[in-house]
C-alpha cells in the first residue's frame, strides 16, 4: 500500500510523501506512521498518547475524512480499490500548522473558553457536583448523556465548513458543551454564557450541515446539541426564562 503523508510547516514548502508501507488486515494508520517514523522518516511528526482511542490526540484527515489514527485500519479505508491502493493522510482542517500531521489546539481551546465551557456551581452546589449527583437513570441525565462524552480531539472542528468561512464561530465543540451545561440544573453559569452562545458567533451561526456529527469519532451530535441550543433560546425569548 502507499501511504501519502503532508509534510510542511509555516514558512516551509509543503508537500506529499509517498511512502510504500506492510499492512495486515488489522495495521492502524497509527501503526505505519510509527513504523514509517523508525524506519523511513526519522523527522516525520504526528501526535498520540493512549493508542487505544481513549485520548484523541492522534486525530487526522484521512482520506477526506477526520479520524482517529490509532482505530483506522488502512485496509478498510482503501478498501477494494483495483491495483495498489493509496491512502492520504494530512493534518487536520482549521488549525495552526505545527509541522507535518501536528496542530496547535489553541483554537479548540479558545472556542471553549469564549462559550463559557466551565461549570459553575449553583447555590449549595460542590465545585466537583459530588453533593448533588444527577440519578443515572433520569430524565436530566438521559438528556445530557447523548453529548457528555466529548474528549475533545478537534475532529468535529476540522469538519466544520461554517468554521472555514467564520473563524469567529464558536463551533460544535464548544456548543455541544454548551448544551451538556444548559440541561445540568446543578449549573448556574447561563446568564453569563448566552451572549456568546445565542449570538452571531453561536448558534444562530450554524447551517445545520451535520457535518460534525459525521466525523465525530465518539459518535456524538454536536448538531443535535445546537438545534436543543436553539430551542432553548426560543423559550427564553417568548417567555423570558432559561
Amino acid at each position: 500500500m502507499i501511504l501519502r503523508v503532508f509534510r510542511g510547516s509555516p514558512g516551509s514548502t509543503e508537500r506529499f510523501d509517498e511512502f510504500r508501507v506492510p499492512i495486515t488486515p488489522h495495521t492502524t494508520v497509527l501503526d505505519a506512521l510509527v513504523r514509517l517514523r523508525e524506519e523511513a522518516a526519522p523527522d516525520l511528526a504526528f501526535r498520540y498518547a493512549c493508542r487505544v482511542g481513549m485520548c484523541g490526540s492522534c486525530a487526522m484527515v484521512v482520506d477526506g475524512r477526520e479520524r482517529w489514527a490509532c482505530r483506522t485500519r488502512l485496509a478498510a479505508v482503501a478498501g477494494g480499490a483495483p491495483g495498489e491502493p493509496t491512502v492520504t493522510v494530512r493534518p487536520l482542517y482549521h488549525f495552526p500548522l505545527v509541522r507535518d500531521l501536528v496542530v496547535a489546539m489553541e483554537p479548540f481551546v479558545a472556542r471553549m473558553r469564549a462559550a463559557g465551557a466551565a461549570f459553575v456551581p449553583a447555590p449549595g452546589v460542590a465545585a466537583a457536583a459530588t453533593v448533588a449527583p444527577i440519578p443515572a437513570g433520569s430524565r436530566e441525565r438521559r438528556a445530557i448523556d447523548a453529548a457528555v462524552e466529548c474528549i475533545g480531539c478537534g475532529a468535529c472542528l476540522s469538519a466544520c465548513s461554517m468554521v472555514g468561512w467564520n473563524p469567529g464561530f464558536l463551533g460544535p465543540a464548544a456548543l455541544n458543551r454548551a448544551w451538556t451545561l444548559a440541561a445540568d440544573r446543578r449549573d448556574a453559569g447561563a446568564a453569563e454564557r448566552h451572549p456568546a452562545v445565542l449570538g452571531e458567533a453561536g448558534v444562530l451561526r450554524c447551517h445545520g450541515q451535520a457535518q460534525c456529527t459525521a466525523a465525530c469519532p465518539m459518535e456524538l451530535s454536536p448538531a443535535d446539541s445546537i438545534l436543543r441550543l436553539r430551542r432553548r433560546a426560543v423559550v427564553r425569548l417568548l417567555l423570558g426564562r432559561a
